[in-house]
């Protein structure tokens, strides 16, 4: 089971993620919070698998609160809930820790399954979130910044630098390993040392590195 923790300040809105989330077999919710400061002390007595993290909330906000859960020992994924999709809240969550943000519009199916992808480690993001980003960091890269991602893969093996292109063609590691011939766990071995070796602490940044580097139009 996927111990799934809510936080937002409207309990119509918990009520409502609940509903959809108890519906799926794997996802058990283990606790609600209605701020930032209650989600830090719930993650420490719950030990949740998954946070769904709202960003807007009195007190203590989701942005802060990811970045205090994400210092804790063995912290859990965060995955930022809100209906606000502006690019500093991205950029903000995602330089937090959060490994996906999903807009309150999400479906309930796509809901579910980017609590079940930030269990397995991976990162998702709302479609149109998603190419906004990459479109604000990859467009008229200046000739610097190109140079400068490409000097950063040199200590790639050929390996990784598969590996980074598939990752910055939005690919799960599954898809990966199926296109390169590669168990999943070689995947995830691979995609940490990414993680390592390109100092980015989410797969969101990885696949920016791609763009910037050329390796994916």
């Amino acid at each position: 089971m996927i111990r799934t923790l809510l936080v937002d300040d409207e309990s119509l809105i918990r009520a409502g993620l609940r509903f959809i989330l108890e519906s799926a077999p794997d996802v058990e919710i283990v606790g609600e919070a209605e701020d930032g400061d209650q989600a830090v002390d719930a993650v420490r007595r719950l030990r949740p698998d998954v946070v769904l993290m709202d960003i807007r909330m009195p007190r203590s906000d989701g942005l802060a609160a990811t970045e205090a859960i994400r210092e804790l020992a063995r912290p859990p994924a965060v995955v930022i809930l809100t209906t606000f999709d502006t690019d500093e809240y991205v950029f903000t969550a995602l330089e937090a820790g959060a490994c996906g943000f999903l807009l309150k519009d999400t479906s309930p199916h796509d809901l579910i399954a980017a609590v079940r992808v930030a269990h397995a480690g991976d990162s998702m993001l709302s479609p149109r979130v998603t190419r906004r980003l990459i479109h604000r960091v990859t467009t008229h890269v200046p000739i610097r910044r190109h140079r400068d991602a490409l000097a950063r893969l040199e200590i790639l093996t050929d390996r990784e630098r598969e590996v980074l292109t598939e990752v910055g063609l939005g690919r799960s590691n599954a898809e990966i390993a199926a296109s390169l011939n590669m168990s999943q766990a070689t995947v995830k071995s691979h995609i940490s040392h990414l993680f390592t070796k390109l100092a980015v602490t989410n797969r969101v940044q990885v696949a920016i590195a791609a763009y910037r580097a050329g390796l994916v139009d």
